[in-house]
């Protein structure tokens, strides 16, 4: 029943529910055909160097020749990519591919602990690493199966006069890269160099053998591993595509500029999207870097953007941004956490464009639903995409009533094929019918439309009554001096829990007032009971902020 709305909402979009997914393609097939396709189109650039899609398909291949020529690696094997937003990337990623190898995608930012525990975990015997950040490799390295280090320096891949003077400077003059003793490492330009590509051997792919490995946050317990088979990301890219049809996307039209990490699944699918349909990205190595972030969005005139709430509100709170042209800007996209009205409508002053906002999962390779371009919902998470179910579920897994809130589970060709050697994990969130409970809280409203309400971990209860952190961080946030906050749940003698709610702000502001602003806005027992100022709240590498850390 709540799948048949949905496609009919979806119909009512004019958006096809049975769209072509491409079954039984792998990513290697659309990397080629892409290739071959938009050869002298541009495809990638990070710090001011563009390679064409016929030069990655030429550096991709000389990756796959170096692996299958000069190491012991077998398809299968797992190979670690521990790199930020740069060309050496997907040329990287494509390359291994290419080789029959799995790719386990690695935070630059990792701890030695949790790097350890990542590649130790997938059992990866190769990684491709930054030298800016390879000394906590360094740190772990022989307590790893790792045995191939390859290192990469930022301008690797671009002509030698930049490469030099980029390369030298971070080095000596930024100090940005410290002094390595990786024993048996090789430099990526040395790998590429000595390999043959024309002695490349095409590897055979099934559609249904796993891609990658792609880790969970960990916020919640220790990391683990989804694997993502080529059919998932495969269905996801085509999914995703019949969702960004309606907001006028087109094939070598468009220009991305893509702050988010390509390490994180949410930037991986998007930035496989915008290559599958020939289309530039503009790759940017720090998120944080919101100088040179703004640098890039006046340099390429952008018709796509792809961000968090967090980010949203980062950059319209720049005054350089009033200096940024969007007047080709197309779609934006908001993913990862909930976006706020507030961000949304701050964004939409500054670019004259609105936020689509979409959901989804490491899991599910990751987008679930995304609101259409002439349905948008500011405060729904859009439409499931096509051939996807849905069904909302109480504690006894029941389905509930339309309009009531549930469990999220979610059935499709993008959904994962398990936790890495994790069974007993596997078997908790996905049932025998092969539904993936997706831990959040969401209500279907008659439109079709779902709107989460939150996680179930995150709820807060007060003297009984269920509070959810996203309302209320979503009604905080309109505050005109709060620039970001979180709120979570903390013992309380009287009713069990209270709401507090950290707070960053623009300029002072009493907690009176912060009260007051709430109690004119929300039922009593939602008002947040305590505040805490702070400079920033912890987050994710890729900008979510961390509740659990809070509590």
């Amino acid at each position: 029943m709540q799948t048949t709305i949905i496609q009919q909402a979806l119909v009512k979009q004019g958006i096809d529910p049975e769209a072509d997914l491409r079954a039984g393609t792998h990513l290697v097939q659309l990397f080629q055909q892409a290739v071959e396709q938009f050869g002298p189109s541009p495809a990638v650039t990070s710090l001011g160097h563009t390679l064409s899609y016929q030069q990655l398909g030429e550096l991709a291949q000389r990756f796959a020749a170096y692996l299958q020529l000069h190491t012991d690696l077998q398809p299968g094997d797992r190979i670690a990519i521990q790199l930020p937003n740069l060309i050496q990337y997907p040329v990287v990623l494509y390359g291994a591919l290419m080789a029959g190898l799995v790719v386990v995608n690695t935070n630059p930012l990792y701890s030695g602990r949790e790097l350890e525990h990542q590649l130790n975990d997938s059992g990866a015997k190769a990684i491709v690493v930054l030298a800016n950040v390879a000394n906590t490799l360094q740190q772990v390295v022989a307590n790893t199966r790792i045995n191939y280090v390859v290192v990469t320096e930022l301008a690797d891949l671009h002509p030698w006069l930049q490469r030099y003077g980029i390369n030298l400077g971070a080095k000596y003059l930024k100090g940005m890269v410290p002094s390595l003793s990786l024993p048996n490492s090789m430099k990526l330009r040395t790998a590429l160099n000595m390999a043959d590509a024309s002695r490349y051997q095409p590897m055979p792919i099934n559609s249904e053998q796993v891609a990658m490995l792609q880790y969970t946050g960990g916020t919640t317990g220790v990391a683990k591993g989804a694997m993502l088979s080529h059919r998932n990301l495969v269905s996801n890219v085509f999914q995703s595509m019949a969702m960004f049809s309606s907001y006028g996307f087109e094939s070598q039209q468009e220009t991305m500029v893509a702050p988010l990490p390509l390490y994180h699944i949410y930037s991986f699918t998007t930035g496989m999207l915008m290559l599958v349909s020939g289309n530039h990205s503009v790759l940017i190595p720090d998120p944080r870097n919101t100088k040179a972030l703004i640098e890039a969005m006046r340099r390429y005139p952008m018709t796509t953007f792809c961000g968090i709430n967090t980010l949203f509100v980062s950059l319209c709170n720049n005054p350089a941004m009033q200096s940024v042209d969007f007047s080709r800007l197309k779609m934006t996209l908001s993913g990862g956490m909930a976006l706020t009205a507030d961000a949304a409508q701050q964004w939409q002053r500054v670019t004259g464009i609105e936020v689509y906002q979409g959901y989804g999962l490491t899991e599910t390779s990751p987008v679930v639903t995304v609101n259409p371009g002439k349905g948008n919902q500011i405060d729904s998470i859009g439409l499931a995409v096509p051939h996807t179910q849905i069904k909302l579920v109480d504690d006894s897994g029941n389905e509930v009533a339309q309009g009531e809130r549930g469990e999220l589970c979610v059935k499709g060709p993008q959904v994962m094929e398990g936790y890495w050697q994790r069974p007993e994990a596997t078997a908790e969130v996905m049932d025998s019918d092969g539904f993936f409970a997706t831990g959040d809280i969401a209500i279907l409203k008659a439109d079709g439309y779902l709107k989460i309400v939150d996680r179930k971990k995150d709820m807060i209860v007060v003297s009984g009554f269920n509070v959810y952190p996203n309302e209320l961080e979503d009604v905080m946030s309109e505050h005109p001096q709060v620039v970001e906050c979180a709120a979570v749940g903390v013992a309380d003698e009287k009713s069990g829990e209270a709401v507090k709610m950290f707070v960053v702000v623009s300029e002072p502001v009493a907690v009176e007032d912060l009260q007051q602003f709430c109690k004119e806005r929300m039922t009593g027992y939602k008002v947040p009971r305590h505040f805490e100022f702070r400079d920033e709240l912890p987050k994710s590498a890729v900008g979510k902020i961390l509740r659990r850390e809070l509590r």
